[in-house]
């Protein structure tokens, strides 16, 4: 009998991993049936999504508070289509807010279906005693980052490190300029900066204003650049409705061959702080990062969260590689300044790009791609 694989992603960056973990899973067992929830990536890998997932995308204490009864709604929703469907193995992908939930609701209904969960809540900066209850909810862990696995395995929870996808998503991305200028009418005179605002509403309602105002000031001494702006179908609406305003030249991009080609067309980028950045230093592009929640979500996270750096290329590092800037330090006159001092200075360019590389070089796995060492994973334990 095929194998029936339950998935739940609950943001674009899960969407991501759950598309490419869909496609792997299809190469080692053709008859996979796939159920859950997910984005474009994965209905495009034959997921039918049993709702969209810009339901269940948001971040921060407070900004969860409006969508709560529809949240609620959406874990009952999800719980009974995994009673219904009765796969083999439930994969629950990043989103751990989300996805707890559904997994504490199987657990108290008596669900005994084997549960992997794809990202490691990141107990080395939070929570740390997520790591002592996870062995309750799940019965594999995989994990992007190589130092993760003792964190869980002392509590008792099976972890495989599985690499982190960024370094086979921009794998093939071809660096072409010129062609990706032609394909979207940019003129070879104008540079190009890239922007990429967030990919959640609530991004898009705390961050990307600061970005836009950085935008404003910067564009005032260098006016002759064009902006690319790549977001996804969920909120393109916002995203298009934001970048009007400002009176350079611009172009939305959706899909992520078009992401990267337009990371690898730019000089440089402005990013909502998240998995981009790696997404970025993969590509070859400097860039800063950004991100804030509302004033009390900052102050909670100010008073809970205790590291230096927030940047994950920062983190294997332990240097302030990539520009960063978080909750109360997101602003927009220093952005605006350091955007400035970074398009300025091509040696400071050059030197962010070799830096961040070598850090990079940490996340690779080995013997084979990510998708494939997490997709032999789900189909063990399925088994």
């Amino acid at each position: 009998m095929p194998k029936r694989v339950y998935l739940i992603a609950g943001e674009p960056s899960g969407d991501l991993l759950g598309g490419r973990l869909m496609a792997a899973l299809r190469r080692q067992c053709p008859e996979v049936e796939f159920f859950g929830v997910g984005g474009e990536l994965m209905q495009e890998n034959g997921l039918k999504s049993l709702f969209p997932i810009s339901d269940i995308s948001v971040m921060g204490f407070f900004e969860v508070l409006p969508r709560l009864r529809l949240i609620l709604r959406r874990i009952r929703q999800t719980v009974a289509d995994i009673k219904r469907t009765q796969p083999d193995v439930v994969v629950t992908i990043d989103s751990w807010g989300f996805v707890a939930s559904v997994l504490k609701k199987l657990k108290k209904e008596g669900v005994t279906i084997p549960k992997i969960h794809y990202v490691a809540p990141q107990v080395w900066v939070w929570k740390k005693g997520r790591a002592k209850t996870m062995p309750q909810l799940v019965s594999h862990l995989m994990t992007l980052l190589p130092f993760e696995p003792q964190l869980f395995e002392k509590h008792g929870l099976p972890c495989t490190f599985v690499g982190h996808p960024v370094i086979e998503n921009t794998a093939n991305v071809a660096n072409d300029s010129a062609a990706f200028r032609a394909q979207h009418s940019i003129p070879p005179n104008k540079e190009i900066l890239c922007v990429l605002p967030g990919s959640r509403h609530s991004e898009l309602r705390h961050i990307a204003p600061i970005l836009v105002d950085a935008l404003k000031i910067f564009v005032e001494k260098h006016p002759n650049i064009h902006l690319v702006i790549p977001t996804v179908e969920a909120v393109a609406g916002e995203v298009r409705a934001l970048f009007e305003q400002l009176p350079t030249p611009h172009t939305i991009v959706h899909g992520q061959q078009a992401r990267y080609s337009a990371f690898t067309a730019a000089r440089m980028a402005m990013a909502a702080s998240g998995t981009v950045s790696l997404e970025l230093t993969a590509c070859g592009t400097p860039h800063l990062v950004a991100y804030t929640f509302s004033r009390l979500s900052n102050f909670f996270a100010y008073m809970l969260v205790k590291i230096k750096w927030f940047n994950l290329i920062n983190i294997l590092s332990q240097r302030g590689i990539i520009p960063e800037f978080i909750g109360d330090d997101c602003r927009t006159a220093p952005i605006a300044a350091k955007a400035l001092e970074m398009w300025e200075s091509p040696l400071l360019l050059q030197q962010q790009v070799a830096d961040a590389q070598q850090a990079l070089a940490k996340l690779k796995p080995h013997n084979m791609l990510p998708s494939e060492a997490a997709a032999k994973v789900v189909m063990a334990v399925a088994n």
